[in-house]
Formats: C-alpha cells, structure tokens, sequence
C-alpha cells in the first residue's frame, strides 16, 4: 500500500512526457519529411553512378573523388567565393550605414528613406535582374542608349570581365534594404539610458558609434554576414537569368548551383549532380559555422 502513491506519481511524468512529444512531433514529422529526407537522399544518390549497362551501381566515394578533381567544379566555387569576398563586406557596408544615418535622428525625412532603400527587397528577384540586365544591355538598354546619344563607348557590363561585378550590383542593390532593416531593428532596442550615459559623459557621435552601437548591434552583424554567406554560396538566379543576355560570358558551370543543375535537368548526371550539391551544402556549413564561431567569441 505504501508504494501506490509513488507509483501513481510516476504516471503523470511519464504522461507529461508524451504530452511533450504532442506538440513537437507535427513539427518533426514535417522537419524530417522536408529537410532530413532530401538530405539524406541526395547523399545515397553521391554514392551510386548511373551506366548504361546495369543501371545505377554502387560507387562509394568516386562521386566526390571526381568532383575535387572537376576544374570546372573548383572553378565556379572559386568565382562564388570572389564574388562573396568583394559584395558581402561591400553590402553590408553600406547597409550599415544607412542604418546609422537613419538612427542618428539626422536625418531627414527618414522614413521615406527607409521605405524607399528597402523597397528594392520587395522586387522580384527575377523581375530585379531583367531591369537590370535590359539596363546593362549595349544594344538595346541603357548603356547602349548612352552610348549612342553621347558617341562614347562605355564598358559592356555583360562581358566576361564585368559580369560578376554587375550581378554583385544586382544582388547589392535587392538586399541593402533587408540587411539595413536588420541592423535598424537592432539599434531601436538599445537602452537610451546609454545614450544618456554618453552625452553626460561628453562623447561624440563617433564615440557614440563605436563604444554604444556598433557593439550592440554585433549579433545582428553575424546574423546578416551568416545569412549573406549563404546566399553567396546558392547564387543561382541571377546569373541563369542573364545568361540569356551574356552566353558568351556566363556558363553553364558559372557558379556551383548552376553546375549541379545543369548536370542534373541537361546531363542527366543526377547522381554527380547530388554530390556537387552536398560538397556545396558542407562548404556551406562550415564558412557559416566558422562565422558564427567568430562572432561569440568576439561578443563573449
């Protein structure tokens, strides 16, 4: 008789526990069927090769031996992290300090400004790079409308050597205005009483930006830089997009999203496709991993 009160506290936990995966398991079963499933099928098909006589057949790693010996593999990652190098410090940058100016209070009509530099983010990024690549065009756009009405020849913005440099300009241009939102969100949240502190103490707005807002608004700079890295890496939309406009200069390995698809939907390679997406994915993680690795050590 003295053990039934024990007992009978023991089924309520366990039953709290079962209440627990209640809840959690509706956002498992679909976490599992929409991000571990593919996974984990995309490396199954890395290790097998699809032949012509027996069909798909074990592999194991020759996928990824082939793919770190691929030039056109290492040379689209390679594009990909220039490309991150060059616009990720340049975007964030400038998103930075649209989000200082608009919260010094200096700044007039800031609202409108807001609004206005972060409208481009509202764009489609399809209907972003047809502006923009109608606008590069030496025939029939923008340069090539200058070009004739001032009888100068400017620079093509889709040749070989300047095609990355105008995707960067597309990209900048569609997300200053989300990074800025980002780091704007972030300084309305700090304290005023350190402003206060501040002015007491004499300090300018230089002083202000340097010991006030930019450390309290680091976590929101990880957070932007970890997300531009990702994007960087899965640049895919603009490129295949004016390739129609630049074939000469944009491939169809330009960047490693653009390889692995075309491996997949034109060369029907889909198992060498897959292994290209996973290297990609790790790469990925790990850049991303590192940034954030960097940036809790610096604010801890």
């Amino acid at each position: 008789m003295a053990d039934l009160p024990a007992r009978s506290g023991r089924r309520p936990a366990r039953r709290g526990r079962w209440t627990g995966w209640g809840f959690v398991g509706p956002f498992m079963a679909v976490f599992a069927l929409v991000f571990l499933a593919p996974i984990a099928y995309s490396i199954y098909l890395s290790l097998f090769r699809k032949q012509l006589v027996g069909g798909n057949a074990f592999v194991g790693v020759e996928n990824y031996q082939r793919a770190f010996a691929d030039p056109a593999f290492w040379s689209a990652l390679g594009r990909v992290t220039l490309f991150l190098a060059v616009q990720v410090p340049i975007m964030l940058g400038i998103a930075l300090l649209v989000a200082l100016a608009i919260d010094s209070g200096r700044l007039y009509g800031k609202s409108f400004f807001r609004i206005s530099i972060f409208m481009p983010y509202a764009v489609p990024a399809v209907v972003a790079t047809l502006m923009w690549g109608f606008m590069y065009g030496t025939r029939f756009g923008l340069v090539g409308n200058i070009n004739d009405a001032f009888g100068v020849s400017l620079p093509n913005p889709l040749s070989p050597d300047l095609v990355l440099l105008s995707i960067g300009n597309i990209v900048t241009w569609s997300f200053v205005g989300y990074n800025m939102l980002i780091f704007y969100s972030a300084l309305r949240v700090v304290p005023a009483s350190l402003y206060e502190a501040a002015a007491i103490d004499g300090a300018g707005q230089w002083r202000v930006i340097r010991a006030i807002k930019l450390p309290a608004i680091r976590g929101a700079l990880v957070i932007a830089t970890i997300f531009s890295i990702i994007g960087s890496f899965q640049l895919f939309n603009e490129p295949s997009i004016l390739q129609k406009l630049a074939p000469n200069a944009i491939t169809t390995s330009f960047t490693p999203n653009m390889y692995a698809y075309s491996l997949s939907f034109s060369g029907q390679q889909y198992n060498y496709s897959a292994t290209v997406a996973i290297i990609m994915g790790v790469v990925t993680m790990v850049v991303a991993y590192a940034v954030q690795l960097r940036g809790m050590r610096k604010e801890a």
